[in-house]
């Protein structure tokens, strides 16, 4: 069984002979046989056995031919281990049964016990391991996004007592991102020995902040995380979310690997915001999918044409995959970006010989 390193030469800067792809959410409900899957158990009944997470992970890789797996799992998973009771309730989303709001809230959290409590998502990744021939991204969410999903008890539009808590309780926001950071790098690195080949630090909803408060109060988080990691060979990806374009200015001390940008900054902007420091992942508007197959690829390739402009690009969405997206579009996708990243890189090469 061949080796599909695509993703890593990606992240790394490296030459590759086609732009690798993976998409965010791709085990999910777009797929009729996780469906069928869902009839029977719940997301937090199935990362809890290995094994059949571990399937659910690999049936997008087998299916749509993606250049890496993404871990089957959820951003809250680690939050129970650290006190917090939560369900992931149906057209919802986390709902906390004891939300934080206060600087006692906070002290009652506990360190992560990932071997204890965790063990089973471990397994996963080990059985992964053994099985995949493309490379495994595991992930976690990124202190803000999980704050705000304790702070505010479930899933929040303007993210009113997060924010409240920010500007009115600074020490206690700061102790709260000081405990989430640390289960956030004990989460990963547990990870990594386990078998991951890469992981993403999943910042959704940290684009609600302007950047001087992004700056002030998520900032030195998100830098102490990729700096306590750095030692890690295995590529470090930090996604900052929807409507984010703003804040890539800021990062230029995160020691990331790749950034991963939403689709509302063009990928030669994305990359001239991050001053080409980042290998680039994104970034097409997933509801472009609702299109006929014609307007997907233009789309694609003009992403893809961005992308090749310079070394580092994976091809993404700037988002989660949604319900209604088609697995017969997401194949079709997939083949095309392979396709025609090839032979855009294949003449680009042939070009470069022509002038030596």
């Amino acid at each position: 069984m061949s080796y599909n390193d695509r993703f890593i030469r990606a992240c790394r800067k490296e030459t590759v002979d086609r732009v690798p792809v993976w998409y965010m959410r791709q085990a999910g409900r777009y797929d009729p046989e996780y469906r069928k899957i869902k009839e029977k158990y719940s997301l937090l009944e199935i990362c809890k056995i290995p094994e059949l997470a571990a399937e659910v992970t690999m049936m997008p890789v087998r299916k749509l031919g993606v250049d890496a797996a993404i871990l089957y799992s959820d951003i809250m998973n680690p939050v129970a281990s650290i006190g917090i009771d939560f369900d992931i309730v149906a057209n919802i989303g986390p709902v906390i049964a004891n939300p934080i709001r206060s600087a006692a809230d906070v002290g009652k959290l506990k360190p992560i016990d990932v071997e204890g409590d965790l063990s089973h998502v471990l397994e996963t990744i080990r059985i992964l391991d053994r099985e995949l021939d493309v490379p495994l991204i595991t992930f976690a969410g990124a202190p803000f996004t999980i704050a705000s999903y304790l702070i505010e008890g479930r899933p929040s539009k303007n993210y009113l007592r997060t924010k409240e808590l920010m500007y009115s309780e600074p020490k206690v926001w700061h102790a709260l991102m000081e405990k989430l950071g640390d289960m956030v790098i004990a989460y990963l690195r547990a990870h990594m020995a386990s078998g991951g080949k890469a992981f993403q630090l999943f910042d959704s909803w940290v684009g609600a902040l302007s950047p001087a408060d992004f700056r002030r109060f998520v900032l030195p988080t998100i830098e102490r995380i990729f700096d306590e990691l750095s030692d890690l060979r295995q590529p470090k990806i930090y996604f900052p979310g929807v409507s984010s374009g703003e804040l890539l200015p800021e990062l230029g001390n995160v020691k990331a690997d790749v950034i991963g940008l939403d689709w509302r900054v063009p990928i030669a902007e994305g990359r001239r915001r991050l001053n080409g420091a980042y290998a680039v992942q994104g970034n097409l508007d997933p509801t472009v999918l609702t299109a006929p197959m014609s307007v997907i690829e233009s789309y694609a390739a003009e992403i893809i044409d961005q992308g090749l402009e310079q070394p580092g690009f994976v091809f993404n969405l700037g988002h989660g995959l949604f319900p209604e997206a088609s697995l017969e579009k997401l194949t079709e996708l997939t083949a095309f970006i392979h396709s025609y990243s090839e032979k855009r890189i294949a003449s680009q090469n042939g070009k470069e010989q022509t002038h030596v």
